[in-house]
């Protein structure tokens, strides 16, 4: 099947539950057998549950409510030095954009406790999802697109030895308020999972 392919939605699914079902069976054959860069398998993360999230809500004439960005944020240290050399680490007190669908976004979340504001910095630091029905009554709200109404953010947490370690962020938007609900929250916390197993960090 071409990679393209993973993206497309059956007929047959017209429940939430099943849809992260699909979405997370498609994920688990993208990456088979290609354990290793967190980029490359966040970049095709990213794009297949966008365009899988546009395809599902198509098909039931409800393009309003279209999630309009998909992607992460990850722990700037997980990037290579702007230094001499790319040796030297960075400080662990911001979250980077990393691979996304959607429009431009924000460059960096400040995750210093104290002076942090936003969904995604928020949820990095409290090392749980954070569903937001309305992200204009958020305190502290950073808004990257003026057209998004509701959020969901899923931190990536490493398990074993590590356990407790957040990674970064998988940032979900919504054109519509109240967008997301706890059948996206399992189901998306699922795919976190999947991809911190699979990439080396």
């Amino acid at each position: 099947m071409p990679h393209a392919d993973s993206a497309l939605v059956p007929e047959s699914i017209t429940s939430k539950s099943d849809f992260w079902a699909h979405v997370y069976s498609q994920l688990d054959a993208l990456l088979d057998g290609q354990h290793g860069n967190w980029v490359t398998n966040l970049s095709n993360a990213a794009s297949l549950i966008y365009n899988s999230l546009l395809a599902f809500h198509s098909h039931f004439g409800d393009g309003e409510r279209a999630v309009n960005w998909c992607g992460f944020y990850l722990d700037s240290p997980l990037f290579p030095s702007p230094q001499r050399g790319g040796t030297e680490s960075r400080p662990s007190s911001q979250l980077l954009l990393g691979p996304f669908n959607g429009r431009p976004a924000c460059q960096y979340i400040n995750t210093t406790p104290g002076k942090s504001r936003g969904v995604c910095a928020d949820a990095f630091l409290q090392q749980q999802t954070v569903l937001v029905d309305d992200v204009e009554s958020y305190p502290g709200h950073i808004a990257c697109d003026g057209a998004t109404r509701s959020e969901i953010v899923c931190p990536l947490i490493l398990p074993g030895p590590s356990a407790g370690r957040v990674l970064g962020v998988l940032d979900l938007d919504c054109l519509a308020p109240a967008g997301f609900d706890a059948d996206d929250k399992l189901g998306l916390e699922k795919i976190a999972e999947l991809l911190v197993n699979s990439c080396n960090w």
